[in-house]
């Protein structure tokens, strides 16, 4: 029996950062402490000129290899899950392959979803290993939000930041079951609210023009073209609290029946506000509820795996312990998984002053 686990995750984040201060000289009526107060952040990090999600992905695994989670020879598979990839074509991973001195007889290919999007490409590289497709898959996030953004946008500029992670699944022989170390899974997804956080122009249903790139109000004061991201956030918030909290009851019947219990809780690190009554309506003990966003922001579909970066460094997780991972937003996508982390769990953070 081949079981798969998480023996690393590491992370890169730009040097660069967005401070509220910044926001607030930019919209009237705001101040440093009322964003921190409403949003939970204080800073968020923000991709330099010229960098790319590519770029971070790279520095992210390099990392990884820097700390001896794994060297890149040993690397049979590269999933890189983003957003904002480098080029329409060709597939970003195979440009990582190559970036990374990677095998060339190595898979590789991409996973366009944002917030659940950990969940799902942890699910594959699961697949991958369990079946014997591979033996050590190199999973990297990395996200770029903040250049679809328009930079008088009130609505969504503050929520995001930038970062990428790169994590190794790989074999664990010595799990009782496949289950073990990682899963079970749960997904789910409503294409119904796709336009409610979306991108509507620049791809082949709405190629971008002078029209599209003309810059406009909407309802609740965000300044955006067509060509930039569009978040809807009441239909976003409605969707998650409407989904999570019963998603959460049934891993926790489910658990319960198989005898875990469940340690910690990491979600998608979405907005404070949405966290806090996620947790009231999941009646979640706050003490085992994480929130790294402060320094962070949004992050997409690096939130997860930074998140338990953060909170492995803070000494909130425990190796061995069950931990459940919820992932929801941009699709809409909604995903959930238990992981054990295994004794020699390698968490590897990332100092952005080197």
């Amino acid at each position: 029996m081949i079981a798969a686990q998480i023996s690393g995750i590491s992370m890169y984040l730009p040097k660069n950062r967005l401070e509220n201060k910044e926001l607030a000289d930019i919209f009237s009526g705001w101040t440093p402490e009322k964003i921190t107060l409403k949003l939970g952040i204080s800073s968020r990090p923000i991709v330099s000129e010229g960098e790319t999600a590519v770029d971070m992905g790279v520095a992210a695994a390099q990392n990884l290899f820097n700390a001896g989670v794994c060297k890149p020879e040993e690397i049979d598979f590269v999933v890189f899950c983003t957003q904002s990839p480098d080029y329409f074509l060709p597939t970003s991973a195979c440009i990582i392959q190559n970036r990374l001195g990677i095998p060339t007889a190595s898979g590789a290919f991409d996973i366009n979803l944002g917030c659940s999007g950990y969940i799902y490409s942890l699910a594959t590289c699961k697949g991958l290993v369990e079946s014997g497709l591979a033996k050590n898959v190199l999973l990297i996030t990395s996200e770029t939000y903040s250049r679809y953004i328009n930079k008088q946008d009130r609505t969504s500029r503050p929520l995001f930041g930038d970062g990428a992670t790169a994590s190794l699944i790989n074999a664990d022989p010595d799990a009782a079951d496949r289950d073990a170390r990682i899963g079970s899974f749960e997904f789910g997804t409503d294409g119904n609210g796709a336009d409610l956080l979306i991108v509507p122009a620049g791809a082949q249903r709405l190629p971008s023009s002078e029209e599209t790139a003309k810059v406009a109000a909407d309802s609740f004061g965000g300044l955006r073209s067509k060509n930039e991201l569009y978040m809807h956030g009441p239909g976003i918030f409605t969707f998650s609290i409407d989904r999570i909290p019963p998603l959460i009851e049934r891993f926790r019947k489910n658990a319960q029946e198989t005898g875990k219990e469940i340690d910690a809780y990491i979600f998608h690190q979405a907005n404070r506000y949405m966290l806090n009554r996620l947790r009231e309506l999941c009646e979640i003990d706050p003490s085992k509820y994480y929130n790294n966003m402060m320094e962070r922001g949004n992050t997409v579909s690096s939130s997860i795996p930074i998140a338990l970066i953060d909170a492995m460094q803070e000494n909130f997780i425990q190796r061995e312990k069950c931990l459940m991972l919820v992932g929801f937003g941009v699709g809409l996508s909604w995903g959930a998984c238990l992981v054990h982390l295994p004794e020699h769990f390698k968490a590897v953070p990332f100092d952005t002053k080197n």
